[in-house]
């Protein structure tokens, strides 16, 4: 049996898509792996806040005298349903507006787990094609009816509600707000419009929007001023947040029947006690964070001026800026450059992009300063020549 799985990870070798695992350890805007540091430029702590050793010094002493904090015995609905939950629960449902709000262990049990719970076989989902893996798992999950439109792409996206929308009961029209591997932006005050003609429910996914975006740091939804539009919203604590777990904030009667249905969390042993006051306790900073929130934006026009004197314009309007190299085997050799001169520059290939459309995702951090970037834009135009 051996064999045949080798003979597979040679062909994903050859045509330079293996994957492999590598230890780490990160320290702000550093990260050291086996025994070397560079400056990170693959991380999702687009606050900073994971390696900030004052505040995990501050929760810790908050929570010392507090019973049960590592471990949990079960799932949700049998014994690992503890008070942290319910207070998490009540914090994202007031700071949102909503009836409800439901924590999942991660993004990815959120995604696969909502959609096949709410959408039956007389449904259809509509998504954008760019939409995240953990998705697209969670639509196929749904057996239900899908097609997914052009990215960002509302002409499109209404062609298939004209043609569909009478045919099925329900319609939920998915996409992310900020997208994962383009950093570019959904127009969603667009998309509550085609909602208040065609009546579907919007699924936004707002896992690299929360904790940047917005006012109080809530989303791209948030700074659009339409959470009260979307139907069910949904975000990540593992990223900006710098924590563990997912959310969705709904109705009472969503959260309810979610409760019921959800197999991702139903399933599953519940988070930790000290995982979700964590969690807790990092949202209230996120909300007074505008200043980290103002300098990575500041440290964002600045990069892309930059790439685009060079040469590489990008449509990212956020925190996330792609740096399209082309083949898979070219992207590859670009990181390896990268990291020589101590960059760590994780490549993005096909399958995970489209092909012919590899890139240097570079994910910058409200930790770094200008001189950061001055060094790494310097070395990529020397890189140009």
């Amino acid at each position: 049996m051996d064999n045949f799985y080798k003979k597979i990870l040679e062909d994903i070798e050859e045509k330079g898509n293996l994957r492999k695992l590598v230890n780490t350890c990160q320290t702000g805007s550093f990260i050291t792996v086996n025994g070397k540091q560079y400056l990170n430029f693959s991380s999702n702590d687009y606050l900073g806040i994971a390696s900030d050793k004052e505040i995990v010094k501050k929760f810790f002493i908050q929570i010392k005298n507090t019973d049960h904090l590592f471990g949990t015995p079960s799932s949700r609905l049998l014994t690992g349903n503890h008070p942290a939950y319910e207070k998490l629960e009540s914090l994202m449902t007031d700071l949102f507006r909503k009836e409800a709000c439901l924590v999942y262990n991660s993004g990815y049990h959120a995604n696969i787990g909502i959609l096949p719970a709410l959408a039956g076989k007389k449904d259809m989902i509509l998504a954008d094609k760019f939409v995240h893996a953990s998705i697209i798992d969670g639509i196929k999950l749904a057996g239900c009816d899908f097609f997914r439109y052009k990215h960002l792409d509302f002409s499109h996206l209404e062609s298939y509600l004209k043609k569909y929308r009478s045919k099925y009961d329900k319609v939920f029209v998915v996409t992310e707000s900020v997208f994962s591997m383009d950093g570019d932006l959904a127009d969603l005050p667009a998309l509550v419009e085609l909602k208040k003609k065609y009546d579907f429910a919007i699924y936004l996914d707002e896992a690299h929007a929360f904790g940047v975006f917005g006012k109080s740091g809530l989303g791209l939804a948030e700074q659009m001023n339409c959470i009260g539009d979307m139907d069910l919203l949904m975000g990540t604590f593992g990223k900006a947040a710098a924590s563990q777990g997912a959310f969705v904030v709904c109705s009472k009667v969503i959260k309810e029947f979610l409760v019921n249905h959800s197999r991702s969390l139903i399933f599953t042993t519940a988070l930790p006690q000290v995982n979700v006051m964590w969690t807790e306790y990092i949202l209230r900073l996120i909300l007074n964070m505008q200043h980290k929130r103002d300098h990575l934006f500041s440290l964002v026009g600045y990069f892309k001026k930059a790439l685009e004197e060079s040469g590489k314009n990008s449509t990212s309007c956020s925190q996330i800026i792609p740096y399209i190299v082309g083949e898979n085997k070219n992207c590859i050799a670009l990181s390896e450059k990268l990291k020589s001169a101590g960059f760590w520059c994780m490549p993005v290939r096909y399958p995970t992009v489209p092909a012919g459309t590899a890139r240097i995702r570079f994910s910058l951090s409200a930790t770094m300063t200008f001189d950061i970037l001055n060094n790494l834009i310097a070395e990529l135009q020397s890189m140009q020549k």
